[in-house]
């Protein structure tokens, strides 16, 4: 997959055939640097990043020779997690590592917001919350839909600061309801959801057989 500014390579493998599985990523990694050179682009070895990713056994069934790969004069050597359009995604599938440095990045904001937070009435307060941490919060939360705990923390701690209340002071619950009008973490994960599945689906009604794919009904 191309984008703007990076290159994603995906190659499925068997564990007792990784030598051939390296083998073929490099030379379709070789393959795309070429073609990308022939186009006036350039393909960045020394930025590649490397994951293995599949279960716990599936992991520990890879061997030393496998754990790097060679791209012309540097080596790449695989990685516990590695960054994929704004998500951190582990080896092991899990988005721990995701949600908690979503979770550090959001507190920080939050934090510097509090010291400033009587100077700033609700609705500024709220814009930058907004703008630091919740624009952090709801990018690419498709991905933890139904996970409903992760960034409740998070959620809870920046209504506090809008609304200019304590840890333990009562009503969090309507702050977040009734004063902010804000949905819960898995509800906002669910809304986008439906928003992407409405507009697919608007979108290949409207579009030419030819090009959405789908049957239209008589």
């Amino acid at each position: 997959m191309l984008t703007a500014d990076d290159t994603h390579l995906y190659l499925h493998g068997r564990r007792d055939d990784m030598t051939s599985t390296v083998h073929r990523l490099g030379n379709c990694i070789t393959d795309v640097g070429l073609w990308m050179f022939a186009n006036r682009l350039k393909l960045n070895t020394d930025k590649t990043e490397l994951l293995w990713a599949g279960s716990r056994h599936s992991q520990s069934s890879v061997t030393v020779c496998c754990k790097s790969i060679q791209l012309g004069a540097d080596t790449v050597t695989a990685q516990d997690d590695v960054c994929l359009l704004g998500v951190t995604i582990s080896s092991d599938l899990s988005l721990q590592r995701h949600v908690s440095n979503v979770s550090a990045t959001a507190f920080y904001w939050l934090r510097q917001l509090r010291r400033v937070r009587l100077l700033l009435d609700s609705e500024s307060a709220a814009t930058i919350v907004h703008a630091f941490m919740t624009s952090r919060t709801d990018q690419c939360n498709t991905i933890l839909a139904g996970a409903t705990k992760c960034y409740e923390r998070v959620m809870n701690a920046a209504a506090r600061v809008v609304s200019d209340t304590r840890k333990f002071d009562h009503g969090l619950t309507q702050i977040l309801h009734d004063d902010l009008h804000w949905l819960d973490v898995a509800d906002r994960a669910t809304y986008k959801l439906g928003v992407i599945r409405s507009t697919l689906s608007t979108v290949a009604h409207r579009s030419p057989h030819s090009v959405s794919g789908q049957p239209h009904s008589n």
